[in-house]
C-alpha cells in the first residue's frame, strides 16, 4: 500500500501508469496530483497565485540547486537558472535538462500523469480538490477515470493543496486521513476483490 502526496502522487500515478501489473503495489492513495502539468503551470502563472506561491516556489528551487552549485556547475549554466522568475523558466533552465528531456514541452508531458491513467492496473484512489491552486479542476482526469474501473476520483469542493482540514479543530485527523485508512483497510482486507471490479 503506498500513498502519494502531490509532485509524489503525480510521480507514482506516472509510475502506476507505465508498470500496468508489474508492481509489488497492491493499491495505491493519491492526494492533490497535479494531473496535468502543463495546466498547473498555467494556473501557478496567473497574477494573484504567481505573487503568491510561483515565485517562492521557485526560489527554493534555486536554493536546492544553489546549495549543490559546486558540483552542477559543471553540467549547467547555474546563473542563468538561478535567473528564473517561475517554475516554468526554472523547469525549462534545470529541470527539463538535467532529466534529459530535448524540450521542456517533452518534459511536461512525460511527467503529466493524465497520459497513463488507462494502463494502471491496480486500485487506485485520487483525491483532489476543486479549489487546489495547484491542480486546477478543470485539468481534473475524470474522463480517462470513467475509462478505467481500477482508478477512483474523489473530488470535494475544498482542501486546497494537501490541506483537507475539518472541524472547527482541524489539527486533529484529516478527511485526507480518513480517506486514507479506510482505502488501506479495504485494499488489505479486500485487495484479491478489488483486483475483480
Amino acid at each position: 500500500m503506498a500513498a502519494g502526496v502531490s509532485m509524489g502522487g503525480m510521480m507514482l500515478a506516472n509510475y502506476l501508469g507505465r508498470k500496468g501489473r508489474e508492481t509489488c503495489l497492491c493499491g495505491v492513495v493519491v492526494f492533490s496530483a497535479g494531473w496535468d502539468v502543463f495546466e498547473c503551470t498555467a494556473s501557478l502563472e496567473k497574477p494573484l497565485d504567481r505573487f503568491l506561491f510561483n515565485s517562492y516556489l521557485t526560489s527554493c528551487l534555486q536554493a536546492s540547486v544553489d546549495r549543490h552549485r559546486p558540483i552542477l556547475e559543471k553540467l549547467f549554466d547555474i546563473d542563468y537558472v538561478m535567473k528564473a522568475k517561475t517554475v516554468r523558466q526554472f523547469d525549462e533552465r534545470f529541470t527539463s535538462i538535467m532529466f534529459g528531456y530535448p524540450t521542456n514541452e517533452d518534459y511536461y508531458r512525460d511527467a503529466s500523469p493524465i497520459h497513463k491513467l488507462k494502463s494502471v492496473q491496480v486500485p487506485m484512489l485520487c483525491l483532489n480538490a476543486a479549489d487546489d491552486v495547484f491542480s486546477p479542476n478543470h485539468a481534473f482526469p475524470v474522463e480517462a477515470v470513467k475509462q478505467n474501473p481500477n482508478v477512483a476520483l474523489l473530488i470535494t469542493d475544498h482542501g486546497g493543496h494537501i490541506g483537507f482540514l475539518e472541524g472547527v479543530w482541524p489539527w486533529r485527523s484529516t478527511y485526507m486521513d480518513r480517506v486514507f485508512r479506510q482505502f488501506a483497510k479495504a485494499v488489505i482486507e479486500q485487495g484479491s476483490c478489488l483486483q475483480d471490479l
